[in-house]
């Protein structure tokens, strides 16, 4: 019976007919399940809960509070967060992290990531799908080995193209920390040296630098507002450096905490670590300029070599092709 149904695909589809059904029953069974899985329902001692601390009224009441809040895109992924989410702690806490460092901050980061890959890869398998089964990406005679790779190919190019895309993101935002350091740590150390406290130069600096380097900024004012909240300063200090993950700005994080720790002048680690950031910062603008000399070889060679080529060595190669001709002719 097996072999009938096969035989009656076969020559109804092709070859491939067999790998259609299949992939249509996979596709059917996926979409038909993902409601239920999705369907989260309350819990009966959360409504209790509501209903006694009075959410609803105070939710209600509060609309002007909330405007004041920071907009968060991802809000109605909460609902799915226990499948947007890694239920691992620690993957969690790696993926929050990158996505820190990345620039995005919202509670709903790690879910609007996840949510982005699947949606991305489904995206783009069914356009591989459809471009191998529907506009003849498979050829007149499709072949298994290249309807497989024209249809799982773009799948997995969505399904990557969000990491990359925050990958990118980190390492641009890391280079426009590196390069407003320096600058930041001056203004810091002519503060610091005026009179002012370590916390006023921070709150002071992140208003500066602002128009500059935009990501320094926000992470000095960051740090303002969880000293004024009360958060431990060495604490405060070891996530700012954490959530750059820069090492000058690692570095700049244990001199201070050596200094608040010895007692010794924070001005003058400042001077001397400022002074050594500069230093730095020529050094990898010397660095970038003696490997573009190398990197400018290989477009020398394209771009000069073969015009230079056909203007020494065409006139006599076109000479000699009008002499053989001649020579042919005769």
């Amino acid at each position: 019976m097996l072999e009938t149904i096969n035989l009656k695909i076969t020559e109804l589809l092709g070859p491939l007919g067999p790998l259609f059904v299949v992939g249509f029953l996979g596709a059917i069974l996926i979409f038909a399940t993902l409601p239920v899985l999705l369907r989260r329902e309350k819990d009966p001692l959360q409504k209790l809960k509501e209903e006694r601390t009075g959410q609803k009224r105070q939710a209600a009441a509060s609309a002007d509070q909330k405007q004041l809040r920071q907009n968060d895109p991802g809000k109605k992924l909460e609902r799915f967060s226990q499948y947007l989410e890694p239920q691992d702690t620690a993957e969690f806490s790696a993926i929050r992290l990158k996505l820190i460092q990345a620039g995005y901050r919202q509670k709903s980061s790690v879910q609007i990531f996840h949510f982005a890959q699947f949606a991305l890869g489904i995206g783009f398998l069914l356009l591989g799908v459809l471009y191998t089964f529907f506009l003849g990406g498979g050829g007149a005679e499709p072949d298994v080995t290249k309807a497989t790779l024209t249809t799982l190919l773009p799948g997995f190019c969505g399904y990557y193209l969000p990491k990359y895309w925050i990958d990118k993101r980190i390492n641009k935002r890391q280079g426009e920390i590196e390069n407003g350091f320096p600058d930041a740590l001056d203004l810091m150390l002519v503060c610091v040296e005026a009179g002012q406290g370590i916390d006023q130069a921070i709150i002071r600096v992140s208003s500066e630098i602002r128009a500059g380097f935009p990501d320094l900024a926000d992470e000095f004012e960051m740090v303002s507002f969880e000293i004024k909240a009360g958060k431990d300063k060495v604490t405060v200090l070891k996530d700012m450096a954490e959530r750059c993950g820069v090492p000058d700005v690692t570095s700049f994080v244990t001199v201070l905490i050596q200094s608040q720790s010895f007692g010794t002048s924070i001005a003058d680690a400042l001077r001397v670590y400022a002074s050594e950031m500069r230093d730095k910062r020529v050094m990898r603008a010397e660095e970038k300029a003696n490997v573009l000399p190398t990197k400018l070889t290989l477009g020398t060679m394209m771009f000069t070599v073969p015009p230079l080529l056909i203007i020494l060595i065409g006139p006599s190669m076109w000479n000699i092709y009008e002499t053989l001709s001649q020579r042919g002719g005769q």
